[in-house]
């Protein structure tokens, strides 16, 4: 699925006034945008609006959302730590076997016309250089959604951007596919003590793939 597509069928639930009435509201209408991952959403501070303890049994809650419930990706509560891995070698970011097009990549062609000598083992090792350079892999972190999402954290994908992955340098890693988890978002209508709240699903994109571009 197509970054925009995805976010095309997310709900961004930004909270509102309604001009001369002074409640809040959510605005259920997809925002579509081209940037990921997706940006904190503005939340109404009022704690009238959050969940109460009993809204938020994980029994009911885990029934309600069935089989979107998915633990790669998301968790009830806070998960443990990460350890934070060093990733500026570029080899330590490899992950899987090289990718088919630097194989067919040929290095003997110069720009002159003439050819280089280059032996099996020379290739391999720059092949191996130049793929650490230019690949773009997915640096998943834990985020906390607050309060009025079940579950309340979801890992979330973002693309290594610490330099340029291109010679010359200019191109930088950007997503280029995410998938959607389903989550439920804690939703109010009304005011006061007119005010009826439920849990609805809304749908999150994630980063799945992060490619080398301009």
């Amino acid at each position: 699925m197509k970054v925009s597509q995805a976010l095309l069928i997310y709900s961004s639930l930004v909270v509102l006034w309604r001009p001369g009435i002074g409640q809040p509201y959510l605005r259920l209408r997809p925002s579509p945008s081209d940037n990921l991952p997706v940006k904190d959403i503005i939340e109404h501070p009022d704690p009238e609006y959050d969940p109460k303890e009993q809204d938020l049994d994980d029994r009911t809650l885990r029934k309600k959302l069935g089989s979107n419930f998915d633990p790669h990706f998301m968790s009830v509560v806070a998960p443990a730590p990460q350890v934070n891995l060093s990733i500026s070698d570029p080899l330590h970011r490899l992950k899987g076997p090289l990718p088919n097009e630097l194989k067919k990549l040929d290095l003997g062609e110069t720009p002159y016309g003439t050819r280089l000598k280059m032996g099996k083992k020379a290739r391999r090792k720059f092949l191996q250089w130049l793929w650490a350079y230019t690949y773009c892999p997915v640096l998943y972190t834990w985020k906390d959604l607050g309060i009025r999402f079940w579950p309340r954290y979801i890992k979330e994908g973002n693309c290594f951007a610490e330099r340029s992955c291109s010679f010359p340098e200019g191109m930088y890693c950007k997503p280029v596919k995410s998938v959607t988890k389903t989550f439920l978002r804690w939703y109010c209508q009304g005011w006061s003590r007119q005010k009826y709240c439920t849990w609805i699903p809304v749908q999150y994109p994630v980063i799945s793939e992060c490619k080398c571009a301009c």
